[in-house]
């Protein structure tokens, strides 16, 4: 039988070292933070073990002293019949009254408080005790004192939502099939370590006033020694609300009596009801060993003091940004604190991703979000697209990312080497950003091909066999040193044109040149247009540069249709005996000169 000494043992027992397998066992040293070692490593700490009912408000179906009344009751005497005691319950009376707040206050041998309820007549017989913890609680035991003899059945309900919904905790009676359908003294198993049980334990007459009603919450429960492992217990302990529900009192009429009240018919009879001297709830604070003390915030809601870089009312999730590894329950073994992400600085978020944290070995699985400062990756550790790395700075830099600033023409991609900044440059471009043409090539106005490969062709493959292969001077005479442009020139030619030459291909032993005519001067038979054309060069005078021809430039070309257009290359036609000198703004004028004498007939007389 439960006795207040037995209650205080099982008190001792949860209160026990940290060496205990006890599942609320906490370190008896007292650091400078429980949850942290002398090391600063994190360690398991969890609040004191308390009676989490001290001082809480009660809810109950029945009072007495609204209207005062009278109930009599038996009083056990040494090896002695009981006999009846009568007393009034007044509300109005502080002497006499028997309030709900008697439950959960403070008492001692000497002030025995208690509450009552109201007398019970006929049915039913049910009376409730509802208490709000006001947060989670781990719970180890559920004990009621009684200042009237224990009910016969009884029941314990607990809530996990603060009063929504309920489970059945424990069942006490001597009938538990009738009163509650469910076997007596079930056995318990790892199957029904959550399944409330019934039992006539706790349930007898005696004593008649000061009996013990105690449910350990834990006991006879398998897994309660691996209690860190085993998520059903953790469950099966934690509350927010207990409700105890008295469902029938022990029958006056069983009780013995004194010889004199059993010749004193028109005396008193004992009354129904029950009285409860105090209300205990014996646990800790759920902070799911992440926090060593409960404290209340400003609105007065009863919170868990986080560490670990835990947060929540029960220290339940991981603190924004560390979120490294999924938010465990702390154990004896490992304390499971949240890590941090690894963003190198650069990010301010990051979530979690299962995936990742599997293939790392379960070490690491937290993904930065909105990576600043030019980087990306899953920590921020590489260059986002069009930035390199600064290989002076750490990765850890504001400025350990710079940009690539590769040439919009040039380039082949906006993307550079990580490490070098080097471009993707096109055919015959180059620099680090490429934005100039590579050796042996030439710039066009393509963006497509913004360097063209300049034709390289030796002078033995061009020129006739009756003359030295390396002799372009007397090759290019009479015009080579002599590219001044005057009347007479002007008047021998077919055509004077201004072009501006933008590409070059090779066909046979021809340079064929894309060229736009920018003006046009003269122009004997065929009228030409400004416009797009093509100019025809071969290859042994332009290996000879006679004529000299650069892309991107605009020339001056003083040519004759001698022979007529071939069909095969219809289009304009240079060579050594042509003047094509680069363009100089100030030939506009004479030019212009030069077409008003040719109208006026000295052509004729040059």
């Amino acid at each position: 039988m439960w006795s207040l000494r037995n209650l205080l043992s099982l008190l001792t027992v949860f209160q026990a070292s940290s060496h205990s397998p006890n599942p609320f066992a906490g370190p008896q040293a007292t650091p400078t933070d429980p949850c942290y070692d002398e090391t600063g490593a994190a360690r398991r700490c969890i609040p004191e073990f308390i009676n989490a009912a001290f001082g809480q408000e009660v809810g109950v179906s029945s009072v007495c002293g609204r209207p005062a009344s009278r109930s009599c009751s038996f009083v056990e005497r040494d090896d002695r019949p009981a006999v009846r005691s009568c007393q009034v319950c007044d509300a109005s009376d502080p002497r006499n009254a028997h309030p709900p707040n008697y439950l959960t206050d403070l008492n001692s041998a000497h002030n025995l408080t208690c509450w009552q309820s109201e007398n019970l007549q006929g049915s039913p017989l049910n009376v409730t005790l509802t208490l709000s913890l006001g947060k989670k609680f781990e719970i180890t035991y559920v004990s009621l004192q009684f200042c009237s003899p224990r009910p016969e059945s009884l029941a314990i309900y607990k809530s996990m939502d603060y009063g929504r919904t309920w489970t059945p905790y424990q069942f006490y009676s001597s009938q538990c099939r009738r009163m509650y359908n469910r076997p007596n003294k079930a056995a318990i198993t790892k199957q029904n370590e959550q399944e409330a049980l019934c039992t006539d334990g706790h349930t007898d007459l005696y004593p008649l006033s000061g009996g013990l009603i105690a449910f350990s919450t834990l006991d006879g429960r398998p897994s309660g020694k691996d209690f860190d492992s085993s998520p059903v217990l953790q469950d099966w302990v934690t509350v927010t609300d207990i409700r105890v529900v008295f469902s029938r009192p022990h029958h006056p009429r069983a009780l013995p009596m004194s010889g004199r009240e059993s010749e004193d018919p028109l005396g008193p009879p004992a009354t129904y009801y029950y009285a409860v001297g105090d209300f205990q709830v014996g646990g800790r604070c759920k902070c799911n060993g992440h926090a060593s003390r409960c404290v209340r915030e400003k609105e007065g809601k009863l919170v868990c003091e986080c560490k670990h870089n835990t947060e929540g009312p029960e220290c339940d999730r991981c603190k924004p940004f560390h979120y490294d590894r999924p938010w465990q329950r702390a154990t004896a073994k490992e304390a499971n604190e949240c890590l941090p992400c690894n963003c190198n600085l650069h990010a301010r978020r990051c979530r979690f991703n299962m995936e990742l944290y599997k293939l790392s070995g379960r070490k690491s699985g937290g993904v930065c979000m909105n990576c600043r400062h030019n980087t990306a990756g899953r920590h921020c550790h590489y260059c986002k697209e069009g930035f390199y790395r600064d290989m002076g700075k750490p990765i850890t830099h504001r400025r350990a990312c710079k940009a690539c600033d590769c040439h919009p023409v040039g380039a082949a991609g906006k993307t550079c080497n990580q490490t070098t900044g080097q471009c993707p440059c096109k055919d015959g471009v180059t620099g680090i950003t490429c934005n100039r043409c590579a050796k042996a090539y030439q710039q066009s106005r393509s963006p497509v091909a913004p360097c063209i490969k300049i034709p390289v062709v030796k002078p033995t493959a061009v020129i006739s066999t009756t003359e030295e292969p390396a002799n372009c001077d007397s090759y290019c005479k009479p015009l080579k040193g002599n590219l001044k442009i005057n009347m007479k020139k002007y008047c021998k030619k077919d055509y004077a044109v201004q072009v501006s030459v933008l590409d070059m291909e090779t066909v046979g032993d021809w340079a064929k040149f894309a060229v736009n005519l920018v003006s046009v001067y003269k122009s004997r038979g065929e009228p030409l247009k400004r416009g797009d054309h093509v100019l025809w060069v071969h290859m042994k005078d332009l290996a000879c540069k006679c004529p000299r021809i650069h892309m991107g430039k605009r020339f001056l070309i003083l040519g004759t249709t001698e022979g007529g257009t071939n069909p095969e290359r219809p289009g304009l036609q240079a060579d050594k005996n042509s003047l094509v000198i680069q363009w100089r703004d100030i030939w506009t004028r004479r030019l212009r000169k030069f077409q008003r004498k040719e109208k006026k007939g000295k052509c004729s007389k040059a």
